[in-house]
């Protein structure tokens, strides 16, 4: 359903059906996102809002499977698919990827290029600029596995002097998803402060995830909603859940996400059926209906090492369910220890338990924090806000250059 803010939000040209009424050119915006399944999940009502405050919009995106192409096409999206290297290294494949994405970009002729993630930002930037596109906006949605280890500082010096050559434009806009990316990328030298703005991530559909009374049960319901990388606490809350059910703790503990093989934290599914073997820990594999889980779950954990605003969490404060996770940038963005939810040391399975427990073993606690953090997601996260601060920055990126 359409806010009626969008259409006060875009660019000061009318919708679509009155610009073609005024036989005026709509702006062409092209989305260049990695993969489509992200593409779809955090930016296509994005996307649809674009696209009704008069855009015409591309995706320039790699999709896996004609049921990612049929949704983003059914949407009155324009899809080019692009083969990409996401999880990988190799300079030759990135140099491929590359050429490929200026080809189409400079088919494409966009007025405005909104890059989504590290790979598209670093080399959708660079393209729009030499093709001569001043209008780009760039999402930077996290600084998550680059900046989650020790192991990892030299790809991550790499990655913030990429930054600091392509980015640093006046022209060039940055969309951060909370205060602490903000602050290191500037404090690297990676952004000017005045090149920033704030938006809280992808927002969460208030309507879709709506607050339905947890569930009474005498088991309740532990989920941790998230693919199966490392970097999203995944060790550490199989750990935490095999402690407690040492102790006797009465509780379900289930995973609801995907393997990904092409992310370098991932674990195999067979390495994780190994972990789960002899335990009643439960994996799902790929949930489609989030929503229907989150009104079966009464707690929520996602004890991640960093993320820029995880959408799993927005969505757990939509459905009124406590969280469990990580006092880490990002996860405590959307958490207020005691508040909302309980924050632990990350890598700490057994602070991890114990905040596990004391809310299995609590049904009051948790629904003061879930009633709570339904509060914070209509007042902060709602997507109707989301999209509204997003077209706005599109219109100013628009506006010309004195």
């Amino acid at each position: 359903m359409k806010d009626q803010d969008e259409d006060r939000s875009g660019p000061r040209a009318a919708s679509a059906s009155q610009q073609a009424r005024a036989g005026i050119e709509p702006p062409t915006l092209l989305f260049v996102v990695n993969v489509g399944w992200f593409f779809i999940s955090h930016r296509l009502p994005l996307a649809r809002a674009a696209r009704a405050a008069g855009y015409d919009v591309h995706v320039l995106t790699e999709v896996h499977t004609p049921q990612e192409a049929a949704v983003i096409e059914d949407a009155g999206l324009v899809l080019h698919h692009l083969p990409g290297n996401r999880g990988g290294l190799n300079p030759l494949a990135d140099l491929g990827y590359f050429l490929r994405l200026l080809m189409r970009m400079r088919k494409v002729a966009p007025a405005l290029v909104h890059n989504v993630t590290v790979k598209p930002v670093l080399y959708g930037t660079l393209a729009a600029r030499l093709l001569g596109i001043r209008a780009i906006v760039n999402s930077i949605s996290g600084l998550g596995y680059v900046f989650t280890g020790k192991s990892r500082r030299l790809l991550a010096a790499l990655v913030i002097s990429a930054y600091r050559w392509i980015l640093r434009r006046p022209h060039i806009r940055v969309i951060v998803q909370n205060e602490d990316d903000a602050w290191l990328l500037e404090s690297k030298g990676a952004i000017h402060r005045q090149q920033v703005m704030l938006i809280r991530g992808a927002g969460v559909d208030l309507q879709i995830y709506s607050a339905p009374p947890e569930p009474s049960t005498a088991v309740p319901l532990v989920v941790f909603p998230a693919r199966i990388l490392k970097d999203k606490g995944v060790l550490e809350f199989i750990a935490a859940a095999k402690l407690l059910l040492e102790r006797g703790c009465k509780a379900r503990f289930v995973l609801a996400g995907p393997v990904d093989p092409y992310n370098p934290a991932a674990l195999s599914a067979e390495a994780l059926e190994r972990l789960l073997s002899g335990t009643s820990i439960e994996w799902l594999g790929q949930v489609d209906d989030m929503p229907q889980l989150y009104g079966r779950a009464n707690i929520v954990c996602l004890p991640s090492y960093r993320e820029g605003m995880p959408k799993a969490l927005l969505e757990a404060c939509a459905a009124a369910r406590a969280i469990v996770t990580t006092d880490v940038p990002g996860c405590r963005d959307v958490v207020t220890h005691e508040e909302n939810g309980l924050l632990v040391p990350v890598r700490d399975e057994r602070a991890l338990a114990d905040a596990l427990q004391r809310l299995i073993e609590d049904s009051e606690l948790r629904r003061r924090l879930g009633s709570a953090g339904r509060r914070r997601a209509e007042q902060e996260f709602d997507l109707k806000i989301i999209l509204r601060q997003t077209l706005q920055l599109y219109r100013q990126a628009l506006e010309p250059t004195r």
